[in-house]
């Protein structure tokens, strides 16, 4: 077979692989397509079958092409081998099936469909040359694309589906190719020759119907209006077409002309103006000249209409037809003026020098003599007849590149390169002028972006001679810097990454001898731009253009080395641009300085809040290569800007300032006299000026802590009024509300107070400590908050003559308030975390013997260990919530990580008594002469914080779930200080294992490990009280993952040395929960649900002896919790339960059904309708709680009865039910309807049943 035949000679890949000595197809089809065996599988089997059997294998090959779309060349060397044998089988199946078959789309649609993928990856153009192009292919190829056109049903989406819409697109490429035949094309007509040509004035058939077809295709919005085009541009400019190119033109000349507002009208247009586009491409210019005037009067009119407005796409179009209409008005000629370049490497410029200054200096010498008979040839050139269309297609090129959408101007700056370059020297250089302008301050972000990409193409094309880099360089170095404010933001990444662009292209046009003094103003901003620009793209773009001009230019000292540090993948990360890769390249000459006045210039003062404190920072890092340079130059700079009206200019200014200081001091660089006068004087002179009012005030707080964190690390010199002031301002940002500014304050006053006041005398200590202890009862809970804080960074000196008060106070704070108003969390927080810090400030400073006798070490180990631990498992039961959720998961969160921290105090204080070999006498009270213990942290003290953080890690919240357990991990696996007298240690470390990485925040990973510790009856009861409220919970995939880990357990064996079954164990823990935890609705909600669970899963309720225990203490918590309440989720659970419990064969039966008969007659109707379904479902699984005759009258009453409907029917009726069960009402178990006569009589009695259902309708929150 011919198909088959033509798969044959490709080369396969098979045997042995050997890259060195195969050939150059086998290597490519060997890597550049992974999936090209499967691939060649699927064209074999399609040329076996000669059609595609399977649809499947071609959304396969749809899928891998996909993955090609950015690298369509890996694609191309495979092109023949794909493409030749499908459209084989396209030509020879229309040729035996015949055109009018219904068979034959159903073949072609599939094989069209990957042809067009390999279209849309590689481009029509390197597909198309392995298209079938005989001569007799041509009617063919239009009779199957008239059977295509004229069976077209359903939506553009229908056509996608169904490979309507990539069949059309395959054929019209395939015409194309074919309608390029050397012949003319009535003679391959067969429909003249059968007489049905009517006259010789007109095209033949066969092109009408092709023209009809690609009218047709040009009101199309998907790509066959392009492809359409592109066929009729060849068809069209053929030397035996000009009728049909003449009937063509007037037809598009009545598009242009009409404007139509319609949406099916707008595609044509677009479509026409394409299309004439292409033609004007192709054609000849002898054969365009005559239709340019009247085209070139609708595109102006056309451009400057509401139309072309409202279409970014059409004025692109217009556009690229303007210049081409330009380009067909200007004859070719030898332009001698351009500025001839050479394409040179990377590998030439670091070969030998000889060879290469050689050939440079015999390429200089050739442009030399070009220079100088340049004046010569531009008066020669200027005797040029230029059309007068010209200027106005100029000046329409021009107005494009101001057009507010980038594809316009970037068409534009083409055309003007285009256009440009078959003008004289001295007309290009009044477009170069016309060019510049657009780089005025008056212009806009287009205008600059614009001018910059017409800038890169006329030095592409050798259209900018050095002659003119005087003009045009100062304007590229503005525009790498265009950074314009627009309100919030700015604008103007565009405008840089276009201007790098320029200085791309200058590197690839220009000889090194041109070059030089260019580069040299050059380089520096490049690299300013790659290191400091806010833009990723603008930052890689600069880079790119300099590591171009580094390769091409050559002699460039150390652009290697830069290159290499400012690659691609280093400039990612903006604060890695600035921190490292700016200071890698500022130890070369000539670079410094130039960063350093970008950072003052534009960055300290960004509209950008994180860009100005990263190029706060990136000013210190900068300090350790010319600190001279900054001690005096730049520190003077920024000392006035920091009381600038502009918010973010002093906001910046502050921040660098301090930031200065304290390089300065790092690099022991010891400031004037002067310079710190200055500095110390900046805090009051902005206090002074009131720059913490109005907008801007909070920045301004942030950074002024900052800056006195600062002159506090680097020991400025203050006086005492100023060292009063400032410590004044610290106390007022501790105050604040915003957390950012409070915990700036708090860092700066933790090296404030030790660099300023710990030489004072002890009474200014006490003052600060007793301050912030009045200050943690203060009403403003945002003075609670920075007191808290404040205490947890006071230095030992201040902390250990009142450490007992402050640890009271601190732990008294952790408390939850009393006063419902006054409960603030992040006050809890604070509070944890400063009784953490104090802890560790006590005990952990090497002065501790200094201030501490060993009764005071005694003591305060002892405190740690009875009231601040008990403060810390108290504030793990913090669950308060507010109207942003549950905030006290911050507390538990503290808590959790304050657990930790003061377990290793207390077991590094162990571990140093045992190294003393001495013991410690401990009271039960607070005097050191009682029982001797050796330990601090016991085996009781680990049991229950284990049990405490276990707990946490089972809850609901994923964050705190997988801190908790990061917890837990750190605490077995610590290598500094061992936490010993941990229970069952081995179990834990089996189920918490030495890995850092381990997801703890996915359930499905964690619940299966830590539900295994229900089996430990030291940890069980801990566990279930977390477990039941993520079962019970209300997130679905939260209790499906937990549920099911809890089910996996019960059901497996268990384990060896555990007596009891795991169900009774968790029976008995489940009762301790209910027990514990009474009235809180909180975990009594999600516990009863997971009885209700369990018990739907015949759990629990088949443990012999166990069952009518576990089942009473069920129903003594029922009556507890369900009396009086209101919880409709809660009551719902409750009456499942008493179902399940009724239903069993246990004596406890009747208890039950007895309390599920009182929720008959409930003040709310959907409960009295729930309560009535179990009370169905009870008697027919158990019919021992009433008598036969009874059964069927009472399953009767239950059925016929609307329990939604009269309460007092309800009440009768639930009467009858009991009196067939044999229950008195001194039987029943009252809950929430029967309430107390008190209550009753406080009851506002309403005949409407609908006022008491809509307080249930209210707390549920409907």
């Amino acid at each position: 077979m011919e198909e088959a035949s033509l798969l044959s000679p490709l080369p396969e890949v098979v045997g042995e692989e050997d890259d060195e000595h195969d050939s150059k197809e086998i290597v490519l089809q060997r890597y550049f397509l992974q999936e090209w065996k499967f691939v060649k599988s699927v064209l074999d089997d399609i040329v076996s079958a000669r059609r595609v059997s399977d649809l499947s294998a071609v959304h396969k090959i749809r899928s891998i092409m996909d993955k090609y779309q950015e690298q369509g060349e890996l694609i191309e060397p495979y092109l023949e081998s794909i493409v030749s044998p499908l459209m084989s089988i396209v030509r020879s199946r229309t040729t035996e099936l015949g055109v009018a078959s219904d068979e034959i789309l159903e073949v072609i649609k599939p094989i069209c469909i990957i042809t067009y993928t390999l279209v849309t990856v590689c481009g029509y153009k390197s597909v198309i040359k392995f298209f079938p192009h005989q001569v007799s292919d041509l009617e063919l190829a239009v009779s199957l694309l008239e059977k295509c056109h004229n069976t077209n049903v359903g939506t553009s989406l229908r056509q996608e589906s169904t490979g309507e819409m990539e069949t059309k697109c395959i054929i019209l490429l395939w015409l194309s190719i074919l309608v390029l035949i050397p012949f003319d094309i009535s003679s391959v007509d067969t429909s003249i020759a059968h007489g049905n040509h009517a006259t010789g004035d007109e095209p033949p058939p066969l092109v009408v119907k092709i023209l009809e077809f690609c009218k047709d295709y040009l009101s199309n919005s998907g790509p066959m209006r392009a492809i359409a085009g592109l066929l009729l541009s060849r068809l069209l400019t053929r030397p035996d077409m000009s009728k049909a190119f003449t009937s063509f033109i007037h037809w598009a000349h009545d598009i242009l002309s009409s404007m139509e507002d319609s949406v099916m009208d707008h595609f044509r247009l677009l479509g026409v103006v394409e299309a004439l586009a292409a033609i004007f491409k192709t054609g000849s210019t002898s054969l365009l000249l005559n239709v340019v005037p009247v085209l070139w009067n609708d595109v102006s009119v056309l451009m400057k209409s509401r139309v072309a407005a409202r279409s970014s796409l059409l004025r692109k179009y217009l556009v690229k037809l303007t210049q081409r209409i330009g380009i067909t008005c200007l004859p070719h000629r030898s332009a001698t003026w351009h500025y001839v370049g050479k394409s040179s490497t990377l590998g030439e410029n670091l070969s030998l020098n000889v060879t290469r200054d050689g050939n440079q200096s015999n390429h200089l010498l050739n442009m030399n003599s070009c220079n100088d008979s340049q004046d010569t040839i531009c008066l020669e050139e200027e005797e040029m007849d230029v059309p007068d269309i010209i200027e106005d297609i100029i000046e329409l090129l021009l107005s494009g590149l101001r057009d507010t959408d980038t594809v316009v101007r970037w068409s534009a700056a083409k055309g003007i390169g285009r256009v440009t370059s078959r003008l004289t020297y001295s007309l290009s250089s009044e477009v170069l002028s016309s060019v510049l302008e657009l780089f005025s301050p008056g212009e806009g972000d287009g205008s600059w972006h614009g001018g910059c990409l017409a800038l890169a193409e006329l030095s592409r094309r050798g259209l900018l001679l050095p002659v003119s880099f005087p003009k045009v360089v100062p304007v590229i170095i503005q525009a790498l810097h265009y950074d314009i404010r627009r309100g919030p933001h700015s604008v103007g990444s565009h405008v840089r990454d276009a201007a790098a662009y320029v200085c791309w292209a200058f590197g690839r046009a220009y000889y090194n001898k041109d070059m030089k003094n260019v580069l040299e103003q050059l380089a520096p901003h490049l690299l300013t731009v790659a290191c400091y620009d806010r833009e990723v793209n603008c930052r890689r773009a600069a880079a790119a253009a300099f590591q171009e001009n580094v390769g091409r230019q050559g002699n460039f000292p150390h652009g290697i080395n830069i290159v290499n540090t400012a690659d691609y993948f280093a400039l990612s990360s903006r604060a890695n641009s600035y921190i490292d890769v700016a200071v890698s390249i500022a130890q070369y000459h000539g670079y410094l300085h130039p960063f350093v006045d970008e950072l003052l210039r534009s960055k300290i003062c960004h509209w950008d809040k994180g860009l100005r404190e990263l190029a706060a920072s990136a000013i210190s890092s900068l300090v350790n290569f010319e600190p001279e340079y900054f001690a005096n130059s730049v520190f003077e700079k920024l000392v006035p800007c920091t009381l600038s009206s502009d918010l973010c200019m002093r906001h910046g200014a502050t921040l660098a300032l301090g930031e200065l200081i304290l390089a300065l001091h790092e690099q022991n660089y010891a400031l004037s006299t002067d310079k710190q006068k200055m500095a110390a004087n900046v805090v009051p002179a902005i206090e002074k000026a009131r720059l913490y009012r109005g907008k801007g005030g909070e920045m301004m707080r942030h950074a002024v802590s900052r800056f006195i964190e600062c002159i506090a690390k680097a020991q400025v010199n203050l006086t005492e009024k100023i060292k009063r002031s400032l410590l004044d301002t610290l106390n007022e940002n501790l105050r604040h509300p915003n957390s950012q500014i409070q915990n700036s304050a708090v860092e700066a006053l933790k090296q404030f107070i030790p660099a300023y006041l710990i030489s004072k005398e002890i009474k200014g200590g006490n003052d600060v400590v007793s301050r912030y202890l009045e200050q943690l009862t203060d009403p403003n809970v945002a003075v609670r908050r920075g007191s808290a804080l404040a205490l947890g960074v006071l230095p030992l000196q201040f902390l250990a003559e009142d450490w007992k008060p402050v640890l009271t106070k601190l732990c008294s704070s952790c408390e939850i308030e009393e006063n419902p108003e006054d409960r603030d969390a992040e006050s809890r927080v604070n509070a944890v975390k400063g009784l953490v810090s104090v802890c560790e400030i006590l005990t952990e400073a090497r002065e501790f013997s200094v201030f501490f006798s060993r009764e005071d070490e005694i003591a305060l180990f002892l405190f740690i260990r009875s009231e601040v631990l008990c403060s810390l498992f108290r504030a793990l039961d913090d669950y308060s919530t507010d109207n942003r959720g549950d905030v006290g998961s911050w507390v538990r969160e503290a808590a959790m990580d304050g657990l930790e921290r003061c377990t290793y105090i207390l077991c590094k204080r162990d571990s140093v008594n045992q190294e003393n070999m001495t013991t410690f006498e401990f009271t039960k009270g607070d005097s050191p002469n009682s029982d001797q213990i050796n330990s601090y942290f016991d085996a009781s003290l680990a049991n229950k914080l284990v049990g405490g953080i276990l707990k946490q890690a089972v809850e609901k919240m994923d964050k705190i779930r997988e801190s908790a357990a990061r917890i837990l991990h750190k605490i077995l696996y610590n290598k500094t200080i061992v936490v010993p007298y941990i229970p069952h240690r081995e179990v834990l470390e089996h189920i918490i294992p030495d890995e850092a990485d381990f997801k703890w925040g996915v359930p499905a990973l964690s619940y299966p490990r830590f539900v295994q510790l229900l089996e430990v009856s030291c940890y069980s009861k801990c566990v279930l009280s977390g477990l039941v409220i993520s079962v019970g919970g209300l997130q679905e995939s939260l209790k499906k993952a937990s549920l099911s880990a809890l089910l996996d357990y019960l059901h497996g064996k268990v384990t060896e040395g555990h007596d009891d079954s795991r169900v009774f164990s968790l029976s008995v823990d489940i009762l301790w929960v209910l027990q514990k935890y009474r009235r809180c609705d909180r975990v009594i909600i999600p516990t009863l649900k997971t009885i209700e669970i369990l018990f739907s899963r015949k759990l629990l309720l088949d443990m012999e002896a166990q069952t009518p225990i576990f089942c009473d203490g069920v129903l003594d918590a029922l009556a507890i919790e369900l009396r009086g309440t209101k919880d409709f989720s809660k009551l719902h659970a409750g009456i499942a339960i008493l179902g399940y419990i009724a239903s069993i064969s246990e004596s406890i039966n009747t208890k039950a059904f007895s309390h599920l008969l009182t929720f008959l007659s409930h003040r709310y109707p959907k409960i009295r309708k729930s309560a009535a379904e179990q009370v169905y479902l009870v008697l027919l699984e158990n019919g021992n709680l009433m008598t036969e005759d009874k059964l069927d009258e009472a399953t009767e009453i239950i059925t016929e009865t609307c329990w939604e409907g009269d309460v007092e029917e309800a009440k009768r009726r639930k009467l009858k039910l009991c009196d067939m069960a044999n229950l008195g009402t001194s039987q029943l178990v009252y809950s929430g309807n029967e309430e107390s006569k008190k209550t009753v009589e406080k009851r506002v009695v309403s005949a409407d049943e609908n006022a008491s259902y809509s307080s249930l309708v209210g707390s549920v929150g409907f």
